[in-house]
């Protein structure tokens, strides 16, 4: 029977011919690049982390790996702790180490390429009551790696856990991990809301009830988490205007690296510009740049692509304070956002 194989929006095709592979491969040999530039560790608030129970928390450990704190709950993006990628050794250390991560209620998994599906790394944050959200396709595999509890979703599909709200929603990618598997599951981003007010869409299986014991403030107003969107790996697309129609979304993790030489990656990584251009489609309040830094998966450098997203920030009239550029342990606190008790 044959596998299902899936498709970006407008059939846009990622696929590249040995030529131009060649053509990378010779273009490579010519530049002279300073790599010089590491992002820096910071270390990491243990103790808060650890007791933090009620605030929303976004912590970098690399790549598009994050450690995510959300109405209570433990979640980790696209979990990559390994020291190589391929024949690219890491460039730094995990924000924090894997045995320091306090115990993970879910793991979201974007696609299933290795430097954002590491399966020595799910293995050592998997616990029993641990629940993986996979793209369709991929749930078998994982399934088949001994995880139990999986879930699958489609674009636009949702699926409540404890009060939250997660949403899979489209990008423009691809996906492979042997010969043999091209495109045999899906690939996508992750929005997080509280259920109470998920709010644009009418797509969500929820399974549970929404909690309706948000604290109140002393002008009447009621307190609510922010949403945050993980955009996991993208080129730049229109689905980018769609998401920011479906939702309402404050904190946006955005990819800027692994986008030279152009021409050969531009239907499936954003450029820094390209970036800030899907932050501004989605229409978030603040971002933070991600896929970046810490392995050379193309030839820009980390600082090419904080330094061209600086300047195209001052372009656009961007204020500072709404790009949080963070090292790797960094721990960024993210504000309720105040709404009136009868809206």
């Amino acid at each position: 029977m044959p596998r299902i194989r899936y498709n970006n929006i407008d059939n846009v095709s990622t696929d590249k011919t040995l030529k131009q592979f060649k053509q990378w491969r010779d273009e490579r040999r010519q530049k002279k690049k300073d790599y010089s530039y590491c992002i820096p560790n910071l270390t990491p608030d243990l103790q808060y982390l650890h007791s933090n129970r009620h605030e929303t928390s976004v912590t970098w450990i690399g790549h598009a790996t994050f450690f995510i704190q959300y109405e209570g709950m433990n979640i980790v993006t696209d979990p990559v702790w390994a020291r190589r990628m391929g024949f690219n050794k890491r460039l730094g250390e995990p924000g924090l180490p894997i045995h320091e991560i306090p115990p993970i209620d879910v793991i979201l998994i974007s696609h299933s390429h290795y430097d954002h599906m590491h399966v020595s790394s799910i293995r050592k944050l998997y616990r029993a009551d641990t629940t993986i959200i996979v793209p369709v396709g991929l749930r078998r595999k994982m399934i088949n790696k001994g995880f139990r509890r999986v879930i699958e979703l489609q674009w636009w599909e949702s699926v409540a856990i404890k009060g939250v709200k997660f949403s899979f929603v489209p990008t423009q990618h691809w996906t492979r991990r042997t010969p043999f598997d091209t495109n045999t599951s899906h690939w996508g981003g992750f929005v997080m809301e509280p259920v109470l007010q998920a709010g644009k869409t009418d797509s969500s299986s929820s399974d549970e009830s929404p909690c309706n014991n948000e604290p109140v403030a002393e002008d009447g107003t009621r307190l609510l988490p922010p949403n945050l969107y993980f955009a996991g790996d993208s080129g730049y697309f229109e689905g980018f205007k769609l998401i920011g129609e479906r939702f309402n979304i404050h904190l946006a993790l955005m990819p800027i690296g692994a986008y030279e030489p152009e021409w050969f990656m531009t239907s499936q990584h954003v450029n820094p510009e390209e970036a800030l251009q899907a932050f501004q489609d989605v229409k978030a309040e603040t971002m933070i740049p991600m896929h970046y830094g810490t392995f050379k998966l193309a030839d820009d450098t980390a600082r090419e692509a904080l330094d061209r997203m600086e300047a195209e920030r001052k372009r656009l009239g961007i204020a500072k304070e709404r790009i949080r550029v963070l090292k790797y342990g960094e721990t960024f606190k993210v504000q309720p956002e105040r709404r009136s008790v009868t809206s």
